[in-house]
């Protein structure tokens, strides 16, 4: 079976975390009945500097023809790059903006997972993580205070500036529908973060929620304010299985969490519409002061390939190779910089990027 898979190299560190992902990608296809064809596609600071914008409606038209794309990190350095000085609406992050828009992409999943391996990794204490944890961010992603209708302007005499924070309630419903989805293939509890005792959206936020939640009797579920989730994360974070809420809490929370795993570089994410489709990316950003060293970690990018594999071509067999050849290589003891130096007292092998990704496709060649 012949599936297209979209590549977005991207900047930074992304062209080398991607290259990695892309030969596990090829190495799952040669074991397996199933041909991966690829589709280059420019998005963020190389389309701007190919084309003069960060995303083209050809770039949107190559993402529509494929099943799913593959993307490594957008944007660079925010002081330096000439990326920076052009108009808010031509900067990278708004090719990131716009496509999710296009492709309606609107569940955002991100899984924090504490592997036993890198439990000495993680900035909280022993007693607090006890036998690590699991959970599941679910953001909404096409939505509120990034997409709302924003201006800067004087008034009477002082420069005033304005965002607005908006949902309606199909918006809230899809995302709780696909939290609870999950939930239920998992261990069945869902949390809801909001800030329902201040904002109107919020208050809506939380009478969609209850409203989905009746739909599904064996999950159980609860509603907690922002502001103590964001506590609750470094108090217990074990307490947590799939954590619901909006696209600023989401981007927030999902980097608190995965921050406490040992290292953003671990986590992969999924980005979703109502089909198979998704968008599949590390959770971190593009890192433009070590690129091109080869010290990047290419996990997070390698495990989104795993969800690509699971979400969007239904292999679950072959998403698990990947996810096994993984915990493998970290369990024999290979780390790349980022989590290397965070282990102590242990033999480790520090390993650059393109070995890390040619350790884990070693491990997948075994099957």
């Amino acid at each position: 079976m012949n599936q297209r898979i979209g590549i977005i190299y991207g900047d930074g560190i992304g062209p080398e975390i991607v290259t990695e992902a892309k030969k596990v990608l090829e190495e799952v296809a040669s074991l397996s009945d199933h041909n991966f064809t690829y589709e280059e596609i420019l998005l963020g600071g190389v389309s701007i500097d190919a084309c003069g914008e960060p995303l083209t409606d050809e770039a949107v038209t190559r993402a529509k023809s494929c099943d799913a794309v593959l993307m490594g990190s957008i944007g660079g350095d925010t002081t330096t790059s000439p990326w920076y000085k052009l108009p808010p609406h031509l900067r990278p992050e708004a090719g990131l903006l716009r496509i999710r828009k296009e492709l309606n992409l609107f569940a955002n999943i991100r899984p924090a997972y504490l592997y036993q391996e890198l439990k000495e990794a993680c900035p909280l204490k022993e007693e607090i993580i006890g036998e690590g944890f699991d959970m599941v961010i679910m953001r909404e992603l096409t939505g509120g205070l990034y997409f709302g209708n924003r201006e800067t302007k004087e008034i009477d005499g002082v420069l005033t500036a304005m965002d607005t924070l908006m949902y309606n309630e199909n918006e809230i419903r899809r995302i709780a529908i696909k939290a609870f989805e999950i939930a239920g293939k998992r261990r069945g509890k869902v949390t809801s973060v909001d800030k329902a005792n201040v904002l109107d959206s919020s208050r809506l936020w939380r009478k969609v929620v209850d409203e989905v939640a009746g739909d599904y009797k064996g999950i159980s579920y609860e509603h907690m304010l922002v502001d103590n989730a964001a506590m609750q994360l470094v108090r217990n974070p074990g307490q947590f299985d799939v954590v619901l809420t909006e696209n600023m809490f989401g981007d927030i929370l999902s980097d608190e969490a995965s921050m406490i795993t040992g290292s953003i570089g671990m986590l992969p994410s999924a980005s979703l519409n109502d089909t198979k489709f998704g968008l599949y990316e590390p959770s971190h950003g593009s890192a433009p002061d070590i690129a091109g060293k080869n010290i990047a970690n290419p996990i997070a990018t390698i495990l989104s390939a795993a969800m690509l594999l699971r979400f969007s071509l239904d292999l679950d067999k072959e998403a698990q190779w990947v996810e096994e050849a993984v915990q493998q290589v970290l369990k024999e003891g290979y780390r790349t910089a980022d989590i290397y130096s965070k282990t102590a007292g242990r033999a480790l092998s520090k390993l650059s990027c393109t070995e890390m990704g040619e350790k884990i496709r070693k491990h997948i060649s075994r099957k």
